[in-house]
């Protein structure tokens, strides 16, 4: 009877360790999943950018968008794309990151206002 029980508590401490190893499996991909929650937020900019309006000009050694509108400052992550657009009125379609106060840049026009 002894035997019985040490053989059922064995086999079911291996099949504990079975289960074990499957909770184990699914944390893998979870890991494997960042890449495609990067990906899902490089996509979000494109859904949910929005228009800004305002100057570019040089803060420190960076260029910047002067918003008109709300007098805010905010950083380029684009500085080839803005470059062009130094010292002019232009028109940027960007994401905001706010933790950072910076736009991710999809596009820079000029602005048609003046």
């Amino acid at each position: 009877m002894k035997r019985l029980l040490s053989i059922v508590a064995l086999l079911g401490l291996t099949g504990l360790g079975v289960n074990l190893s499957a909770q184990q499996t699914p944390s893998t991909p979870q890991a494997g999943s960042a890449p495609q929650q990067q990906q899902t937020d490089a996509t979000s900019p494109q859904q949910s950018a929005r228009s800004f309006e305002g100057k570019i000009a040089k803060s420190g050694d960076q260029l910047v968008l002067n918003e008109s509108s709300t007098q805010t400052a905010y950083k380029l992550d684009d500085q080839q794309k803005a470059k062009q657009f130094e010292g002019k009125n232009v028109k940027v379609m960007a994401t905001m990151d706010a933790s950072t106060n910076t736009l991710h840049v999809v596009d820079i026009t000029p602005s048609e206002s003046k």
